[in-house]
């Protein structure tokens, strides 16, 4: 098989539906949008959730419970099992270390913190600095003769503003 003999699967590329060609076409006159009223006149849409005036559902049914979304701390939690499969020559273990080896993914923006859990075990030294380390992590990494440093947590995400105290919130300069 070369390139000139691919072909596209049999009704894969359809040939667009031509409005307004003519009555027998099917698709003349009226331009398959019935006669008259909102939805045949040009810009004649209606909104998503639109009901003819009547109360939409998503007004009819009560509000409840509260979502914290927005401020949800989102930590990517390592075990130390993942930390053995490093190559022999990784010893530090941070973040960036984590994301070049493929063990921390995502969006750094989206990501607060990564947290060392201690399923598995250690024979090696790591140098471990994280913003989160469980007590067993912890002994089993020192047991092997490494160590723990705890760096803080991003608490401002990146790419977001932080906020500036209000004027009332400032002090005012004593006179």
């Amino acid at each position: 098989m070369q390139l000139h003999d691919i072909r596209p699967n049999p009704k894969a590329r359809r040939p667009r539906k031509r409005l307004g060609i003519g009555e027998s076409s099917g698709h003349g006159k009226t331009s398959g949008k019935g006669h008259k009223g909102q939805k045949a006149r040009s810009g004649g849409s209606i909104r998503i959730g639109f009901e003819g005036g009547q109360m939409p559902l998503y007004r009819r049914l009560p509000k409840r419970g509260f979502n914290n979304n927005a401020r949800r701390i989102r930590i990517f939690e390592v075990t130390l099992e993942k930390l053995e499969k490093l190559p022999a020559d990784v010893t530090r273990v941070d973040e960036p270390t984590l994301r070049a080896h493929g063990i921390v993914r995502g969006d750094r923006k989206k990501i607060d913190g990564v947290k060392l859990l201690a399923t598995g075990d250690t024979t090696r030294k790591f140098e471990v600095t994280l913003s989160h380390v469980t007590a067993g992590a912890r002994a089993k990494i020192e047991a092997a003769g490494g160590s723990v440093d705890l760096k803080p947590m991003r608490t401002v995400r990146e790419g977001k503003k932080e906020r500036r105290p209000t004027a009332s919130a400032q002090s005012a300069p004593a006179k």
